[in-house]
């Protein structure tokens, strides 16, 4: 039996909240699942580089992995990323300020293309 699919949407700026959804993604995404992170309105800045989580310091001390960090191995691992696109246009940004990998869509394609995923809202 394979995983079912992951889809995440991220509804407000939190880096708690996004820690929260690159664990649960790359977790999907390292079982074989597929696994797709959504920003939502101004969560789009999140992702806008460069990445930072103001409690990045006390998770690497404790051996953790920073925002940063998290980010990339969530990529490594095929999760994609997926911003907004109102949310783009609400904080006035522009694809050069994400990482290439980065897909911009919105609400309804996302739910158009979630076939069998489970759907979280974090």
């Amino acid at each position: 039996m394979s995983l079912p699919g992951l889809t995440i949407v991220i509804a407000d700026v939190s880096s708690e909240r996004f820690r929260t959804a690159l664990s649960l993604a790359t977790a999907t995404a390292a079982l074989g699942g597929r696994a797709r992170i959504f920003l939502q309105g101004e969560a789009v800045s999140i992702l806008r580089q460069p990445i930072a989580g103001w409690e990045d310091e006390a998770y690497e001390a404790a051996g953790l992995p920073t925002l940063p960090a998290h980010h990339a191995e969530a990529i490594d691992l095929g999760v994609r990323f997926i911003l907004c696109q109102s949310g783009m246009a609400l904080t006035n940004a522009e694809p050069r300020d994400y990482h290439a990998s980065t897909e911009y869509a919105g609400m309804v394609s996302i739910l158009a293309d979630l076939g069998d995923d489970r759907l979280v809202v974090v």
